[in-house]
C-alpha cells in the first residue's frame, strides 16, 4: 500500500500543460514499473515460499503416511503372527483336553484294573491262609504219623530182622526202583556164603539186572514172575534154583 500511494500522481493543470511550447505529462513509467516488478517479485517469492510449504507438507505427509503404513503392516503381521499364535495354542489346547481324557480313562481303567487286582489278591490271600492251614494241619498230621511209623518201624526193624535171620533172606532197598535179595544158608558146605539178584520193576513189568552166580533158568524164571506176579512164589524159586546150582559145585 506504501507504493501504491507513492505512485500517486498530483492533480495536473491541463491548461497550463497545453500552454507550454512542448506540452509533456510526466507519469513517472519507471517507478511504476519498480513497483510493479518489486509486486511480482514479491508474489513469486510468496508462491515460491507456498510451494515449498506444500511440497514440504506433502513430504511430510507422504512420509507420515509411509510411516503410519509401515506401522499398520507391522501391526497387521503382528496381528497375524497372534492369530497364528492363538490358533497354535487352542490347537496344543484341544490336544491337552483330548490328552487329559484319554490319561482319565487310562488312570479310571488302571484304578478298576488296580480294584480287581485287589480284590483277587485279598481272595488269594485267603486262599493261601486257607492253603497255609491246610498244609500246617498236614504237617501236623504228617509229623504224628512219622512218630507213629518211627515207632512201629522200631519194632517191626527188630522183627524183620529176626525174620530175616530165620529165614536167611537180607532185602535191601535201591535206587531206580530196584530191591536186593541175599540168600545165606544155600550151600550145605558153606552156610555163610551169599547168593544174591537184584530185581528191578519197570513199566512193563519185572526184570533181574544182575545175579551172583549167574542162573540158567533165570530167563524162564522171570517169564514165570511177569506172568503170575507172584513175587513170593518167585524168591521160593530162586533159592530152589540156587540150591540146585551149588548142589552141583556152581
Amino acid at each position: 500500500m506504501t507504493t501504491l500511494n507513492h505512485l500517486r500522481l498530483p492533480q495536473i493543470d491541463l491548461t497550463s500543460v497545453l500552454a507550454e511550447p512542448n506540452p509533456h505529462i510526466d507519469l513517472r513509467i519507471q517507478a511504476y514499473e519498480n513497483s510493479a516488478r518489486n509486486f511480482l517479485n514479491a508474489i513469486s517469492s510468496y508462491k515460491n515460499r507456498a510451494i515449498a510449504t506444500i511440497a514440504d507438507r506433502r513430504a511430510a505427509q507422504v512420509a507420515e503416511r509411509k510411516r503410519l503404513l509401515e506401522r499398520i503392516q507391522s501391526v497387521e503381521a503382528e496381528t497375524n503372527q497372534c492369530k497364528v499364535r492363538e490358533i497354535e495354542l487352542v490347537a496344543d489346547l484341544e490336544r491337552e483336553k483330548e490328552e487329559r481324557k484319554d490319561g482319565e480313562l487310562s488312570v479310571a481303567a488302571f484304578r478298576r484294573q488296580l480294584s480287581v487286582l485287589r480284590e483277587k489278591a485279598t481272595s488269594i490271600d485267603a486262599e493261601i491262609e486257607h492253603y497255609r492251614a491246610i498244609v500246617g494241619n498236614l504237617r501236623r498230621e504228617r509229623d504224628t504219623e512219622r512218630s507213629t511209623l518211627a515207632t512201629h518201624a522200631a519194632q517191626v526193624s527188630v522183627e524183620l530182622e529176626a525174620c530175616q535171620k530165620h529165614a536167611a533172606l537180607f532185602i535191601e532197598g535201591m535206587e531206580g526202583d530196584q530191591l536186593l535179595f541175599r540168600f545165606t544158608h544155600v550151600q550145605q558146605t558153606d552156610p555163610a556164603r551169599e547168593f544174591s539178584f537184584v530185581l528191578q520193576v519197570t513199566e512193563t513189568g519185572y526184570r533181574v539186572k544182575t545175579s551172583s552166580p549167574a542162573l540158567p533158568a533165570m530167563p524162564l524164571l522171570v517169564e514165570a514172575l511177569n506172568s503170575s506176579r507172584d513175587v513170593h512164589k518167585f524168591i521160593k524159586s530162586m533159592r530152589a534154583a540156587y540150591q540146585e546150582l551149588a548142589a552141583i559145585g556152581g
